[in-house]
């Protein structure tokens, strides 16, 4: 198929079940919130008992603000790991929530796609919209249900990926920095750690582009995280260009509201300096994290529902290849 239909076809099957983007921004912003609560915590414990400005310990993203509060309780032990205890307990139970919601996410795009027919070359009218739109609350969470404890495994796994690579990627850089003692080759060295961040962030670009793809290959397939790898692995070797056709124009349009985002966030962060007209900012601030995560969903589901499409073709297309050598080798008269 035409990477720009099914680029088109997956936007339109996002679009139609549209319930699938708002629940997934949803548990995504509750585990950010829950995130913050441990983050938050540990910033005023830090303002109170070691004198440190709270204004500053909240500066910038959650990820930001972590490596801030870490630093800084380097010095006291007992209460650094007490604050990275609760935050890893607060991110598994958030995550798991999300495994969750991803299992019905799934179950109700497999049954769209199925059910929508070639809609990516028909006119948009409601009734397109209506045979594509398969989001029903006992469908959802059929699909929770239905893939949960597998998509449980497949996420501990990845979150053990991102811990390694994470770490790796500290360690290459703290001890960097400890080798380069002279000041040019700490010059030379703070490109190198620019070069390793950009490294580790396709890295985990590509993580996560595997990690759907196994997701997909788990739902469509009924199968484990083993026979998951291989199908998956055997899906990329045969659908190879209009796949990673798909990923660079979904990770091109990614960037580009990112761009636009961090541009739009900023023109309204210098009207927030305005005395009085500052808290009119507020509300715009709030509605523009809304869109930018809704935006941020519905490009991930549009992925997804290329992905699928392209999958399920691949599977039917393995399906009548096995099956016509056993129906040929079957003797006269007999069933296959």
């Amino acid at each position: 198929m035409d990477l720009k239909l099914l680029l088109k076809r997956g936007a339109l099957l996002a679009a139609a079940n549209w319930p699938t983007v708002a629940i997934q921004f949803i548990a995504e912003t509750t585990l950010q919130v829950l995130l913050a609560v441990p983050i938050v915590g540990a910033a005023i414990l830090v303002a109170v008992l070691m004198g440190g400005n709270l204004a500053d310990l909240l500066q910038g993203s959650l990820r930001e603000i972590f490596t801030t509060i870490t630093s800084t309780l380097l010095s006291e032990p007992v209460a650094l790991v007490a604050f990275v205890t609760s935050f890893v307990i607060v991110l598994l139970g958030g995550s798991v929530l999300m495994f969750l919601v991803k299992g019905g996410t799934m179950e109700v795009l497999l049954a769209a796609n199925e059910t929508a027919g070639p809609i990516e070359r028909e006119p948009l009218t409601l009734d397109t919209f209506r045979r594509a739109s398969r989001f029903t609350l006992p469908r959802f969470t059929a699909g929770c249900s239905r893939l949960f404890y597998r998509y449980l495994a497949l996420g501990l796994l990845l979150m053990l990926v991102y811990a390694v690579s994470v770490g790796a990627y500290l360690a290459f850089v703290v001890y960097g920095y400890r080798a380069a003692g002279d000041r040019v080759l700490v010059i030379g060295w703070t490109f190198i750690a620019a070069l390793a961040a950009a490294l580790l962030v396709a890295w985990i670009t590509l993580v996560n582009f595997a990690y759907l793809l196994l997701q997909i290959a788990m739902a469509h397939d009924g199968v484990g995280l083993a026979d998951a790898c291989r199908a998956a692995a055997r899906f990329v070797r045969a659908e190879f260009r209009p796949v990673a056709g798909v990923f660079l124009v979904v990770v091109a349009l990614v960037v580009a509201a990112m761009l636009a985002s961090a541009l739009a966030w900023s023109g309204v962060g210098l009207i927030a300096f305005v005395p009085l007209v500052g808290l009119a900012v507020f509300p715009l601030q709030l509605a523009a994290l809304v869109l930018r995560g809704l935006v941020f969903e519905y490009l991930g589901l549009t992925a997804l529902g290329a992905y699928l499409t392209l999958y399920r073709g691949h599977a039917g297309r393995r399906a009548e290849a096995v099956g016509r050598p056993r129906l040929a080798s079957a003797p006269l008269g007999h069933p296959a």
